[in-house]
């Protein structure tokens, strides 16, 4: 049985004990985060689980920042930031389930994934894969194995880099200085719509799928040698999908919670009502009128989604072209 990997083990203990006295997350979100952290961070790519920990840090700083103004948009405010185990896991399960394929295709032996390894058919037989030890071949080589190492670290590019993108333009975007607009009629709305866009949101769903970009360049060229020496070719595929993924799922979050997830908004209040404590519309002493979607999805739906398509059409396209 192989060595349980003690780093990635101990890192995945800091970050969930931090979240959790922070505040960032609750108990569930403290032990899903563990174990999504300690699966992902064990993979022997270690870009994966650098670009996880900077994903944690950027966008956990973005949730806090400016809550007392956040406080007085949205209804319930601390309990948005305060992330539960599913709102964890919808916000890595796409990054979480590639990095699990990734491993027991071409490492199949690392714990936790040997575990599963145990129980199914082994990846590396369907993938026909190369076994990756000690960095002997670069992950992003689209000729090693069909391709599929690299469109798999295209998946978790493109998870992290929506996933953070969205996270930017909604906790920086809700503090623009001009309301935004609804992505579908682009009619002004009240911040912390759902499906509400604005100029500094974009920006910052851009800042976010780049920084998921430069972070898996750096780490990558750091960790293998064989990456480096192509890394021309790297640094464009990586930061150019990272920002399209960033603004484009962003973008494609804001259309599906305009849409199919219900915005409800408090006349008397002023305030946005969010979905994380759903209260009877009858007995209420305020108005609500509903401005935009159909109750279809929650926020952690829509999230997951957006993330799924995201990294799915990143990888289609990144894993087959040089750019």
């Amino acid at each position: 049985m192989a060595p349980i990997p003690l780093i990635p083990l101990t890192i995945a203990v800091l970050l969930s004990v931090h979240g959790l006295r922070s505040r960032s997350l609750s108990f569930s979100g403290a032990v899903t985060a563990f174990v999504v952290g300690f699966s992902i961070l064990a993979v022997p790519v270690r870009t994966i689980g650098i670009t996880l920990i900077v994903f944690y840090l950027i966008g956990s700083r973005a949730t806090k920042y400016g809550k007392k103004r956040k406080a007085q948009l949205e209804d319930d405010y601390q309990d948005a930031g305060y992330r539960s185990g599913a709102q964890v896991l919808c916000n890595s399960f796409t990054a979480l389930l590639a990095s699990g394929i990734w491993c027991l295709a071409f490492s199949p032996d690392m714990l936790p994934w040997s575990l599963v390894n145990y129980y199914i058919r082994s990846g590396s037989a369907l993938l026909e894969s190369v076994p990756y030890v000690d960095g002997q071949w670069c992950p992003l080589d689209a000729t090693v194995s069909s391709g599929w190492s690299r469109a798999l670290i295209f998946v978790v590019l493109g998870h992290f880099a929506c996933c953070l993108g969205d996270t930017l333009a909604s906790e920086l975007g809700i503090l623009s200085s001009r309301p935004p607009i609804l992505i579908t009629t682009l009619k002004t709305v009240p911040p912390g719509t759902n499906g509400g866009v604005s100029v500094g949101g974009t920006l910052a769903s851009l800042f976010g799928g780049l920084s998921m970009g430069v972070t898996m360049f750096i780490s990558i060229i750091v960790e293998n040698a064989h990456c480096r020496s192509s890394w021309i070719t790297i640094f464009p595929s990586l930061v150019f999908w990272g920002s399209a993924a960033g603004v484009g799922g962003s973008l494609l979050d804001s259309f599906l919670g305009a849409t199919l997830q219900r915005t409800r908004y408090s006349v008397d209040k002023k305030i946005i009502l969010t979905d994380h404590k759903v209260e009877p519309e009858r007995g209420r002493k305020d108005t609500v009128k509903v401005i935009s979607g159909l109750n279809l999805l929650t926020n952690n739906q829509v999230n997951l989604l957006s993330s799924i398509v995201t990294a799915l059409v990143v990888a289609r396209f990144a894993s087959t072209s040089e750019t």
